[in-house]
């Protein structure tokens, strides 16, 4: 069994299930890449202080490249007796140059390590998030612009409501898209503060340069408070609660897309690479890929809750709860790149069956609030063009015709009010272009929005 770096205080080695219960190698291996960045830059900060040589600070610095490339070549084995990624990586280092390798923990704790490589994993995951979003805002944008001059029926209660430009609908969903990446980068401002330097708890009575580390590794500054900077996870909360609420939004578009997909719609045809088939049933093309999307929500849901559940009464500053940490946030983290990559590829190959779109908007009588708008914009009052319209509707059920079957004089039986136009008025096509005011779903209206959302998105990268 390897010595521990604390084991001067023990006089019993550790018992075989303890150091098994407690190690945490298996999760925060994935922090190797973050853990030797910031190893770097501290070992750089105590040379710049004094407390390093040149030759000390370059033999640290080429021992931690060379157990970099290891680990990528899949040459290196972490070792659960040494409890982490940190004291894995620090103990090979003192094994491969010495001494100079003892030195490199001086003025810091594993508690302000591990804070700064999980903000490090983070801050690379919310970049790659954005990436992502980004890709898939201008994949629904390219959707939404072949698709201005499509009619679907809009609903309300999966039930028929009002004819709307498919475009205008897949607006709808970058809209909420354009918020998670705000999200995100919000999230990103207020994790951007570095720990290193803070020590255990308390800071260092060595003269460091937290200004200097904090530069190095990209971050803003250093955390103000030593206390908070060793035993802050909001940024882990926050992060992993702008994922909830994309994967939410893409649960939401998953959900429509299953059922525009279903035989009782048929409204899209999903690309054969994004769906797969039934072990018995020859005929069956299902939507996995929306299902999964759909189905994976429940546990990023569950990995916020537990994080916070975990934080939810730990007195200050750090506790071994909070090695708990990161196994939600990663996958957490994971699940929602994924998922945006899979809708990705799943809407950019979605193809709309025009046909049955055009068969569903002559049922459910989705005109109908044209007709009571139409008797408004007559002078009367909407209350009244409503009853109007409804007794219409009732009639026109009873004796299984439409609005579409109606001329101008059988409309006006029910209302003086109408007039010749009243027939074109209620076509779908008609119906979308006269909502023109902000934001509706007139076909003039939805160009302009296309290509003002097509530069927020532009404006994005910058």
């Amino acid at each position: 069994m390897k010595e521990k770096p604390w084991s001067g205080r023990f006089s019993q080695e550790t018992d075989a299930l303890v150091e098994e219960f407690t190690q945490s190698v298996s999760v925060d291996a994935n922090l190797y890449a973050q853990d030797i960045e910031g190893s770097i830059a501290h070992a750089c900060m105590l040379h710049s202080v004094g407390f390093l040589t040149d030759a000390e600070r370059d033999a640290i610095v080429d021992g931690l490249g060379a157990i970099l490339n290891d680990i990528e070549e899949g040459v290196f084995e972490f070792d659960p007796a040494l409890e982490d990624v940190h004291m894995n990586i620090e103990d090979e280092l003192t094994r491969r140059i010495g001494e100079a390798g003892g030195k490199l923990h001086t003025a810091r704790s594993r508690n302000d390590q591990v804070a700064t490589d999980f903000r490090l994993y983070v801050r690379d995951s919310l970049e790659e998030i954005l990436r992502l979003l980004r890709d898939f805002l201008t994949g629904l944008l390219d959707k939404a612009e072949a698709h201005v001059d499509t009619i679907i029926p809009g609903m309300t209660h999966l039930q028929h409501a009002q004819p709307v430009s498919f475009a205008h609908h897949l607006l709808a969903y970058v809209e909420m898209f354009l918020r998670d990446h705000d999200r995100f980068e919000d999230c990103m401002r207020r994790l951007n503060l570095c720990p290193l330097g803070s020590a255990a708890l308390a800071g260092t009575p060595h003269p460091i340069d937290r200004f200097l580390t904090s530069d190095a590794l990209g971050f803003d500054g250093p955390c103000n408070n030593s206390i908070d900077a060793v035993s802050d996870r909001d940024f882990a909360c926050e992060a992993l609660f702008c994922a909830s609420l994309a994967m939410m939004h893409l649960s939401r578009l998953a959900e429509e897309i299953i059922v525009w997909n279903s035989k009782p719609y048929s409204f899209v045809e999903l690309p054969d690479a994004y769906c797969t088939g039934s072990s018995i049933m020859p005929q069956k093309k299902n939507p996995d890929v929306a299902e999964l999307v759909r189905g994976k929500v429940g546990g990023v849901y569950g990995g916020l809750v537990a994080l916070l559940t975990t934080m939810k009464a730990l007195p200050l500053a750090y506790n071994r709860d909070m090695q708990e940490d990161k196994k939600p946030v990663m996958e957490g983290l994971d699940t929602l790149m994924m998922c945006i990559e899979a809708m990705t590829g799943l809407v950019g190959g979605m193809e709309m069956n025009r046909e049955a779109l055009e068969k569903s908007l002559g049922e459910g009588f989705i005109t109908a609030t044209d007709v009571a708008d139409y008797l408004a914009a007559q002078g009367v009052p909407f209350r009244e063009a409503h009853r109007v319209t409804g007794v219409m509707v009732s009639d026109l059920i009873a004796r299984g015709r439409t609005l579409a079957d109606l001329s101008a004089d059988d409309f006006r039986k029910y209302s003086d009010a109408f007039e010749d136009d009243i027939v074109e008025a209620v076509t779908p096509e008609n119906s979308v272009d006269r909502r023109t005011s902000f934001g509706g779903t007139a076909r003039e209206n939805v160009s302009r929005m296309i290509l003002g959302a097509r530069a927020r998105i532009e404006d994005l990268g910058d």
